[in-house]
């Protein structure tokens, strides 16, 4: 045999070599906060709805629905001979323009509200985009029922002989 057949003993080192120290974790650069928004662009969204709005009212105020062959018939009333919710809308939004509020509401009292609503939701709004505070209305599943059964209610009592003070 060969004297090849040394053992050698490896001993572990009581202090292995120090790795070096763990790099920190590169930091993100502070995000860059937007740039504010003018106020003329927060108000720009509420005034064009309002321009919309009152190009409609105009051309129904110019345009008067109660006089045959301006504007299509509802198919409803026509149909079957019943008020919809919606039947009068035109003619209060006649009214409303041409200042007769009385009218407005003979014609479709619920179009009348919806104005008003309309008006109050819209002021906000503006108030909200001048503060640079988004809106946001968030309509439930049973608002949206509230919404329909007092649509329904309102079509139901107009079309009765006591509700025909609702009718147009």
């Amino acid at each position: 045999m060969s004297g090849d057949n040394r053992r050698v003993d490896t001993v572990p080192s009581p202090d292995p070599a120090p790795s070096p120290p763990p790099s920190p974790a590169p930091v993100p650069p502070a995000p860059v906060p937007p740039a504010p928004v003018s106020l003329a662009r927060r108000l720009a969204a509420p005034a064009a709805t309002l321009a919309g709005v009152l190009a409609a009212f105009a051309y129904v105020g110019t345009v008067d629905p109660n006089e045959p062959g301006h504007y299509p018939v509802c198919p409803l009333l026509q149909l079957t001979g019943i008020y919809c919710p919606g039947c009068g809308g035109l003619r209060s939004a006649h009214a409303v323009v041409t200042g007769d509020l009385a009218g407005a509401f003979g014609a479709n009292a619920m179009a009348v509200v919806g104005y008003g609503v309309f008006a109050v939701l819209w002021t906000v709004w503006v108030i909200r985009a001048g503060r640079g505070i988004p809106m946001r209305i968030t309509l439930k599943p049973v608002h949206w029922w509230s919404i329909g059964a007092v649509a329904a209610v309102f079509s139901v009592v107009r079309n009765l002989p006591f509700g025909s003070a609702l009718a147009p």
